[in-house]
């Protein structure tokens, strides 16, 4: 790397972004860098010593290199593809398609499952002890099941949170499906919406202090929000109206 390079990248991990992030954004700039390569660096920083690995998501578990038994498929048995995901998904032209996530809280100290509809942009957000397959996936299907007429798929990472798909897919009717290997830009929306609650819990934030009240506040000041790919609807309107509103191009 030349001097320019390794700065942004050593700037960009220092604002907590993943190394996917990084590389996306400097290929936007005609910087062409491979997120491996930035993974390799940080395991070296580390085996020296440095502190790098810290700004991690999953800081304490090392890398699994594209292909390896442990990375995407191999952790979530029965894992589909994006590529097999109806292509009217990608219109965002109907409501019920989701994006899942979770929001992890410091020190251990629980995880916010998070969900956001493609078309009409309402967040839903759900505070769990932590993220494990199971609390995680009665999560997911308490947050969706009063809207079950309106969940048509569910596009995960690969997280082994979402290791339950199928008990999610089975009790609410819907198709789950999984976004490449470190392609974030797949949920794109979905990690849009994660920064837009880090607005109100930012990063290091100790989730033990935040109620399900709190949850629930921000939840609705960021569904009630004029958006202007929704022409300045809010989210809330969009998704209780009977005909989607046209987005904005």
């Amino acid at each position: 790397w030349s001097s320019y390079v390794r700065g942004k990248v050593l700037y960009w991990l220092s604002q907590y972004s993943s190394p996917d992030q990084i590389v996306g954004y400097l290929r936007r700039r005609g910087i062409d860098i491979n997120h491996e390569t930035i993974y390799q660096y940080i395991w070296q920083d580390k085996k020296q010593g440095g502190t790098l690995y810290r700004y991690l998501r999953r800081r304490g578990k090392r890398y699994q290199p594209r292909g390896s038994k442990y990375a995407g498929r191999g952790l979530i048995p029965g894992r589909v593809d994006i590529e097999k995901r109806p292509q009217i998904v990608e219109t965002k032209s109907r409501i019920g398609d989701w994006e899942g996530d979770t929001v992890i809280g410091a020190a251990s100290s629980g995880a916010i499952v998070t969900l956001v509809d493609r078309c009409s942009k309402i967040a839903l957000f759900k505070k769990v002890e932590s993220n494990n397959k199971e609390l995680v996936t009665k999560a997911i299907v308490d947050m969706l099941k009063p809207y079950e007429k309106k969940v048509h798929t569910i596009t995960f990472d690969n997280g082994r949170e979402f290791s339950g798909h199928k008990t999610i897919a089975k009790l609410l009717k819907a198709k789950c499906y999984f976004a490449k290997p470190y392609h974030s830009w797949e949920r794109g929306l979905n990690e849009h919406t994660n920064g837009l609650l880090r607005q109100f819990i930012p990063k290091k934030t100790n989730f033990k202090h935040v109620t399900d009240e709190d949850i629930a506040k921000y939840q609705n000041l960021i569904n009630n929000r004029p958006r202007k790919i929704l022409n300045y609807n809010t989210p809330i309107e969009v998704f209780t109206s009977i005909q989607p509103v046209a987005l904005r191009n």
